[in-house]
């Protein structure tokens, strides 16, 4: 695979798919709201933007798509809004909880796109046809949003996670794992079909 010059057509492309991920970050169809979590399809474009465009393109979709949900979880707080906006987690925890609701607000969104990047761009080396990988790609990106905030709070926010969910700290992982084999697996499955058949 070439190297893609970042000009002016690689530019209105990832401004185009941002603009998509603004749109559907700020609309019912972009951010479902559940009683305790917000059930996400916007890393659809995040994803579909790093097969298009790049890794790169991918991790500033991602970084997008993170700073909609930072601007989200702190105009709308819910109960796990700790975990994504460093300005709640600041007032409950000072700057360490800040930098770690950075993380995985936007962080872990970025690390969307460079992941579905070059796993395209790894599958096309070795030659898969398009119907294998991007389904592929579409059920690994989507995971790896779900892995990479799902395993951040377990790691950086399990205390308070706990304390959220009104639960003992040994029952985080039950909770954590709940999360990534149920919601998690849904919105990977919508990822595969909905990036294969765009």
């Amino acid at each position: 695979m070439k190297t893609r010059k970042h000009d002016t057509h690689w530019m209105v492309g990832v401004a185009l798919m941002a603009a998509i991920v603004v749109l559907l970050a700020n609309t019912p169809l972009g951010m479902i709201q559940l009683p305790i979590i917000k059930a996400t399809t916007v890393h659809i474009p995040v994803i579909l933007g790093a097969i298009l465009f790049g890794p790169l393109a991918g991790s500033i979709l991602g970084g997008v798509f993170g700073i909609c949900s930072m601007v989200s979880n702190t105009v709308a707080p819910t109960l796990l809004s700790f975990a994504f906006s460093p300005f709640v987690a600041a007032s409950n925890s000072g700057t360490l909880g800040a930098l770690k609701a950075l993380w995985i607000a936007v962080g872990c969104r970025v690390m969307i796109g460079l992941v579905a990047g070059w796993l395209w761009i790894g599958l096309k080396k070795v030659k898969a046809p398009d119907l294998i990988a991007l389904p592929i790609v579409g059920f690994v990106g989507s995971m790896t949003n779900t892995a990479f905030v799902m395993g951040s709070i377990y790691f950086l926010l399990a205390a308070q996670y706990a304390q959220a969910k009104q639960v003992a700290i040994t029952a985080v992982y039950g909770l954590v794992m709940g999360t990534v084999t149920g919601s998690g697996v849904m919105e990977a499955i919508a990822a595969l079909v909905l990036v294969t058949a765009i």
